[in-house]
């Protein structure tokens, strides 16, 4: 069975509750927190992130886990990435820890669930296309993925084959 993704009303229902969330983050702290960007592009086992890039700062939302899991994810994911950003604008991301005391405390203020992390039946939720790399060695070939490709390309790991102990080259 595959799932489609959120569609628009719904994922108009997850930014109305982010945003509110931090409308509440401010009544809570007696300071204003501007809106920030929330997508629906995050891919993988993960729910939701919060990201900051190139001094943006957005909330990403798996559009697949969202629509499978809604309700759970309205009343989980969202004050969880919230409370992200809220640390994060109180304290600074390098002065916590990603789930420590003042990320919990911002849950409690919620009155959402500290946990760190789901559990979710993924079946049906297309996961991370991962690039396979061909290299042979004396025997035959090899497929690496990006990581060990990586590794391998910029001189930081060797792998041999584990029938034949040459060295694995890249087959380009």
């Amino acid at each position: 069975m595959y799932i489609d993704p959120i569609g628009e009303s719904r994922q108009t229902q997850v930014v109305a509750l982010t945003c509110d969330y931090i409308r509440r983050a401010g009544e809570i702290y007696g300071q204003a927190f501007a809106a920030i960007a929330v997508r629906f592009d995050l891919s993988g086992r993960a729910a939701g992130m919060y990201r900051v890039r190139g001094g943006q700062r957005e909330i990403r939302y798996n559009p697949y886990i969202f629509s499978k899991y809604f309700a759970d994810n309205l009343a989980n994911t969202v004050p969880h990435e919230v409370a992200h950003y809220i640390t994060d604008m109180r304290y600074g991301l390098r002065n916590v820890r990603p789930h420590g005391r003042e990320w919990r405390e911002v849950m409690q203020a919620f009155a959402a669930e500290p946990g760190a992390t789901s559990r979710y039946d993924l079946s049906g939720i297309p996961g991370r296309r991962r690039r396979q790399f061909s290299y042979r060695c004396a025997c035959g070939t090899h497929s690496l993925g990006s990581v060990r490709h990586n590794r391998a390309r910029s001189g930081q790991a060797r792998y041999c084959c584990r029938r034949c102990g040459t060295v694995l080259s890249f087959a380009d």
